[in-house]
């Protein structure tokens, strides 16, 4: 009874008129940013953070508007899935093996509305087990004491890479990058200055925006200008949608692939690390096994391989956000850019939040659930609008993007050093891009490298220099173990998961040929 009173309380914050608004809002973007491929969830959340802090929102408004772009991303990445052949994103791409079929049978239409019913049904349930789940994982939390978090710290680089990683190596370097870029600044225990080079602009460190904006946002601007797609939108002409509907009997059908999908994706999205790619490779390997083992309709254009994956996904991304909000860690790389946001509003996930900022955090889960609902609403609807932005010229998209990073972050800052050093990450981050190394990690060590520093000097001065003190006790034990399997696994596992699906779209590209 006390989850839904203060349920309860934290729609009376989401339900204010300019709350609801910046719900609309984030979500529309959301799903227009979600149909462009290559840009996906975390790009759309960091091109929009400038916007949020430059508009003087309050936190809880900010943090409504970004997690509506999480949710509404998450939902638009099936559009050019569905209608190209070509995912919005890594989670998107299983959703291409049977909905582009589908509209190439002149069912487009009924593709895409079926995939927004599954994107609601996945997202709605992974809130309600948000609700039900981070609360639990708060009292184990407080169970941490600085030993168990600076192993905590560890399973969420170790885990970073993701489970269909296929080089550790490369998520390893860029996690260290990361934790050498918070090295930057003050000591926090002693005041002394480290790798500032005098350079006063430098001796309060890195700020977390200006790292984000820069390696993801204007990176893709330099992927833009490289590649020099510049008169061609994404589709060349507008593609046919057709009937929007789908017919009951097609719902129905899909129903237990619906929660099938839903189940694997929330189990996925709360591993640190593991996030939607996986929720979506499982959801759709395991309807494939359980209704089609003969390979007779699946791939073909069968209506149940795009509720599944679909559905996972959504699940997936709102299970991200119990590890976060529970723990302070991430659980996907769109959380770790939500986590920035949170520290910069002087906010702090974990244990303590719900009991200091209860009106922040159930108001935001809240809004979830009218996102969901938002989405649903305006997503079927809006099909064929949504389907036009495929065709806008990236010649127009990206200098908007760069326009919205300069302007952002200078009048967030004030500083024009914070502006060069911006378009330094994005220079960064475009040669990392360049190099396959994940942007991820390096954000997650920027976040959190402060924090592992502080509780590692924490636990030594408390077992007077004994380092012992990291393995002392069942739970950091157990957390350790977590940390050497979310590490290990990847290399064992991953590039065979990797091949598995490109496989599939691979065969479904042959057939559709």
């Amino acid at each position: 009874m006390e989850i839904l009173s203060l349920l309860a309380d934290g729609f009376g914050v989401a339900l204010t008129p300019t709350n609801l608004f910046l719900a609309v809002v984030g979500c529309f973007l959301g799903t227009l940013m979600g149909a462009l491929p290559g840009l996906g969830p975390a790009n759309g959340v960091a091109i929009l953070i400038p916007i949020a802090f430059s508009l003087g929102l309050d936190p809880t408004g900010s943090l409504i508007l970004l997690v509506s772009v999480y949710y509404g991303a998450m939902y638009g990445g099936r559009i050019s899935s569905i209608l190209l052949n070509i995912p919005g994103d890594e989670p998107a791409m299983m959703t291409c093996l049977d909905g582009f079929p589908m509209a190439q049978q002149g069912k487009a239409g009924e593709a895409l509305s079926l995939s927004g019913v599954a994107s609601f049904v996945g997202a709605f349930v992974a809130t309600c087990g948000l609700v039900l789940l981070a609360p639990q994982l708060v009292k184990i939390a407080l169970l941490f004491g600085p030993a168990e978090y600076f192993v905590l710290f560890t399973v969420a680089f170790a885990t970073l890479g993701g489970i269909s990683s296929t080089n550790q190596a490369k998520s390893a370097f860029a996690a260290a990058l990361g934790l050498g870029i918070a090295m930057i600044g003050s000591d926090s225990q002693t005041g002394s200055q480290r790798f500032t080079f005098d350079h006063v602009h430098l001796y309060d460190g890195i700020d977390f925006l200006i790292a984000i904006v820069g390696l993801f946002a204007l990176s893709e601007v330099f992927i833009f200008l490289e590649h020099h797609r510049s008169n061609q939108g994404v589709a060349p002409k507008a593609a046919t949608v057709g009937r929007i509907m789908p017919d009951f009997g097609m719902i129905k059908r899909c129903i237990p692939s619906m929660a099938r999908g839903t189940g694997l994706g929330f189990f996925s999205g709360v591993l640190p690390g593991a996030g939607a790619s996986l929720g979506s490779f499982l959801a759709y390997s395991l309807e494939k096994q359980a209704v089609d083992r003969d390979g007779k309709t699946f791939g073909k254009g069968d209506p149940r391989g795009v509720a599944a994956p679909e559905a996972g996904n959504n699940a997936a991304s709102g299970g991200a956000l119990v590890p976060m909000l529970a723990l302070g860690v991430p659980g996907s790389g769109t959380t770790a850019v939500l986590l920035a946001v949170l520290l910069q509003l002087n906010i702090t996930p974990g244990p303590l939040l719900f009991t200091k900022n209860p009106d922040i955090v159930w108001g935001l889960i809240a809004a979830l659930f009218l996102a969901n609902f938002i989405l649903l609403a305006m997503n079927i609807p809006l099909v064929g609008i949504f389907t036009r932005v495929l065709m806008v010229p990236t010649r127009i998209l990206m200098p908007i993007v760069a326009m919205i990073s300069f302007v952002g972050i200078y009048s967030i800052t004030g500083s024009s050093f914070d502006v060069m050093l911006m378009v330094g990450f994005g220079i960064a981050g475009w040669v990392l891009r360049k190099l396959d190394v994940s942007l991820v990690p390096v954000i997650l060590g920027i976040l959190l490298g402060n924090q592992m520093e502080v509780n590692l000097r924490r636990a030594m001065t408390i077992s007077d220099g004994d380092w012992f003190i990291l393995v002392g006790s069942p739970l950091a034990i157990i957390l350790w173990m977590i940390a050497i399997a979310g590490f290990v696994l990847p290399m064992m596992m991953g590039r065979r998961m990797k091949k598995r699906m490109e496989s599939m779209r691979d065969t479904e590209e042959f057939v559709g040929d």
